[in-house]
């Protein structure tokens, strides 16, 4: 359920805001169950239903709570990570449900992937060399580059020619030869060309490359097509037609199946869409100042809590919930970080005043996650809303937590 405004007040899954300020401070994260479980079963089901199974691209939101959440619900899990890998197995997930797609990792990462039996997505040669040496005949699943810029920022788009990520498509070649000659088992094909694609026409075109490249491999047993689905951040904003997606990978499965005469079976990865719009982020204002130029709303946060805004110029929709109904007001929302660290610039919100809870929407996916404790800051609390009631689920850090890992040699 997203945010409701009834009666003068803002309320998530039936609670009321303010009274969950009050509660657990500011700033803090705030997730709705439902909201997570009503995207999960329409992503699902748009493309294409029990044909497609969905992994839960973990690196959006890998609170432990929230990854069970996501089992029960019947997903598998994308695992950028050895240590995504072992929280998603900690969590309770099945080694064959989840696949490690790691980027320019060591050696050491693969094995640990398999003594752990999970799935393996290989995104470059010299990797995919290491494995045919060290694990031969292990299965793995090769990460193709499609060259397709797609993303919605160029920080975060990941299938173009110049791009870290995935084996180029202009080397497929040499991978064919090596599999020939090697003792190399890929059972999977998959790409991820970005996150937030702005044209469907840009990911459709990445997935022909895909289901092209399938047809050489001839024990293929699935295709995961990645994610990267856009969402609206903005009031009217176009999102991408998952329907038209699903349709699409269905048509393009048939083919190669009759191709392969084997069943493919269908992976999809997606993270931010299943978790965004079910996070909140709460935080107060510190202070109003007034410039000659322009007027800065100050709040207790800053980039080191969500950090979006000033990483790839994400834009978050911020609601005053004090002061719903004020006067609107062209302003700077600030962070209380020694960095340039802006919210928002010139954006219009009802007049805020020293001690207003401001609610930030679309907050669940990188938020928590890509936080920091810059300026030694604490990082904040995490709350999920589950069935009408609240569970704090990551307590706020403590001066004990920023030394907990020092080793002290007492030198001094």
């Amino acid at each position: 359920m997203l945010m409701e405004f009834s009666g003068g007040k803002y309320f998530i899954d039936g609670l009321e805001v303010h009274h969950l300020a009050e509660k657990y401070g500011t700033p803090v994260y705030i997730y709705s169950a439902s909201a997570i479980m009503e995207r999960y079963h329409q992503v699902k089901m748009q493309l294409g239903g029990y044909e497609i199974k969905l992994m839960y691209a973990c690196k959006a939101l890998t609170n432990p709570v929230i990854l069970k959440l996501f089992k029960s619900l019947g997903a598998g899990l994308d695992a950028v990570s050895v240590e995504e890998m072992e929280l998603g197995l900690r969590a309770g997930f099945r080694a064959d449900d989840i696949i490690f797609t790691p980027s320019m990792v060591g050696d050491e990462d693969y094995d640990r992937a398999v003594e752990a039996g999970v799935r393996i997505n290989v995104g470059d040669l010299p990797a995919l060399k290491y494995m045919n040496e060290r694990h031969p005949e292990y299965p793995v699943c090769l990460r193709i580059n499609p060259h397709v810029f797609a993303g919605g920022h160029h920080k975060i788009s990941v299938g173009h020619e110049h791009s870290k990520f995935g084996i180029s498509i202009h080397q497929i070649d040499e991978v064919l030869d090596l599999v020939k000659s090697g003792n190399i088992n890929v059972t999977g094909l998959h790409m991820h060309v970005g996150s937030d694609i702005q044209e469907d026409e840009q990911y459709l075109y990445a997935l022909e490359v895909l289901f092209s490249a399938a047809k050489n491999f001839k024990e293929l047993s699935y295709i995961d097509i990645g994610s990267g689905y856009k969402i609206s951040y903005r009031t009217g904003e176009a999102s991408s037609d998952l329907e038209k997606i699903g349709f699409f990978i269905q048509e393009k499965r048939k083919k190669l199946e009759l191709i392969l005469n084997r069943k493919i079976e269908l992976l999809t990865e997606p993270g931010k869409i299943l978790v965004s719009e079910a996070g909140y982020f709460l935080c107060t204002v510190n202070t109003v100042k007034d410039s000659p130029s322009k007027t800065f709303v100050g709040v207790n946060t800053g980039f080191n809590h969500l950090i979006r805004p000033m990483l790839y110029d994400a834009w978050h929709d911020i609601v005053n919930v004090s002061n719903p109904k004020g006067s609107l007001e062209r302003v700077d929302v600030v962070g209380y970080i020694c960095e340039t660290d802006t919210f928002a610039s010139d954006r219009e919100l009802p007049a805020a005043r020293k001690g207003d809870l401001l609610v930030f929407r679309n907050a669940g996916a990188y938020g928590f996650n890509m936080g920091s404790n810059y300026n030694s800051k604490f990082r904040p609390p995490e709350v999920l809303i589950l069935d009408g009631k609240d569970y704090l689920i990551r307590r706020r850090e403590n001066m004990d937590d920023l030394l907990r890992s020092v080793v002290d040699p007492n030198v001094f």
